[in-house]
């Protein structure tokens, strides 16, 4: 294959790559300019695997007679999330929603949704851009991201106060053919406003129920919302009573969770994205094996007080995989990403303990059990 790129800002590569720069990813007109522009002969699919790409991509395919996914209006339904919950039957418990249209005053969304309640993207972001508001003055400060112009822009949700768990899978065929569970550590919003943003994967033994409540809630929402055959995301929180739906996304799971499910199921969701847009329509079953170790990680960040090197790292825990560079112009990435670590191990609860003793360690600049390295 050739690729051609069509990014958002300039690829820094060491390697000799074609690429495009597009202002807007979701603007179909310009991501189909430039599509165009390559002039490319023998067109064999269109990928992507960022949320923000998903739309354009489908358009694309329609417009080059390409395979894979071409039905850009039930893409929406994974993309606009007041479209996703409303569309949803009553049996699936999620928060409310509604748009904020431009003028929407504080009060309207606080009477309908609560004293607490989360304002975002209406397309979603990860969570950038995403305000937990609690008084008129948070509201006002959570809206000041947005543009401002668009009665579509910003959806207000009502408040779910509940760690998070979130569902990679494959849908193939009307049915639900792979999923791996895992927890996030803190809630991405968390890791927005500093803290470490660190997932894993989670024991099938050791929690069937949580199991089979995520994948029968992700039966019914992908059912619901006719899903094409594709790989899935989908978060929900987890509380004492059961499971609420927070989102999903038709596209690969973000950070590392890709590799961490390869490493632990052996299963290659983005070798399954690739076949999908390349129209060769992999056959399940992907393997349903109970794993030898459970894979966990961590995008590590600059600690709030003091430095710390991978040396640091490296004497205090063992690692499967750790990259962390100490040079003070680092790049600095999503959820202040300047490293990582992939950590295993053959005890899932084991590996949650571990995951959170190198968080702390991360964040207090090398602090372990109440004492610091010198």
């Amino acid at each position: 294959m050739d690729p051609f790129y069509i990014v958002p800002t300039p690829i820094i590569s060491p390697e000799k790559v074609k690429f495009c720069c597009v202002a807007d990813m979701e603007n179909v007109q310009e991501v189909l300019r430039s599509a165009l522009s390559a002039q490319a002969v023998d067109l064999a699919g269109v990928l992507s695997v960022h949320e923000m790409g998903v739309f354009p991509a489908a358009c694309l395919r329609g417009q080059l007679n390409l395979p894979g996914n071409a039905d850009s209006r039930r893409v929406l339904n994974f993309r606009d999330k007041y479209l996703q919950k409303s569309l949803l039957p009553p049996e699936v418990r999620r928060a409310r929603c509604r748009y904020l249209p431009v003028g929407t005053p504080y009060e309207e969304p606080a009477a309908e949704l609560g004293a607490s309640f989360v304002v975002k993207p209406a397309t979603g972001a990860g969570a950038l851009r995403t305000s937990v508001v609690r008084s008129p003055e948070e509201y006002a400060r959570a809206l000041e991201p947005f543009s401002g112009r668009s009665d579509v822009e910003v959806v207000a949700e009502s408040f779910v106060d509940a760690p998070e768990v979130y569902l990679d899978g494959v849908w193939q065929h009307g049915a639900l053919q792979w999923s791996s569970l895992s927890s996030n550590h803190i809630s991405p919003l968390s890791a927005v406003q500093g803290g470490v943003l660190a997932a894993h994967v989670l024991d099938r033994q050791r929690c069937p129920d949580l199991f089979e409540q995520a994948e029968a809630m992700a039966r019914r929402v992908l059912a619901t919302l006719e899903a094409p055959d594709c790989v899935f995301h989908m978060e929900a929180f987890h509380q004492p009573d059961g499971l609420t739906f927070g989102e999903c996304a038709i596209r690969l799971p973000g950070a590392m969770s890709p590799l961490v499910n390869q490493l632990t199921y052996g299963v290659d969701l983005l070798d399954i994205e690739i076949a999908l847009a390349l129209g060769e329509a992999p056959e399940p079953p992907y393997g349903h094996r109970t794993p030898d170790r459970f894979h966990g990680y961590l995008l590590l960040r600059n600690p709030r007080d003091g430095t710390l090197t991978q040396e640091d790292f490296e004497r205090a825990f063992s690692f499967d995989e750790l990259h962390y560079p100490s040079a003070p112009d680092a790049p600095v990435g999503p959820y202040g990403r300047v490293g990582h670590a992939v950590v295993s191990d053959a005890d899932e609860s084991r590996l949650r303990r571990t995951i959170d003793e190198i968080a702390r360690f991360n964040e207090t600049g090398g602090a372990r059990g109440g004492l610091s390295l010198a």
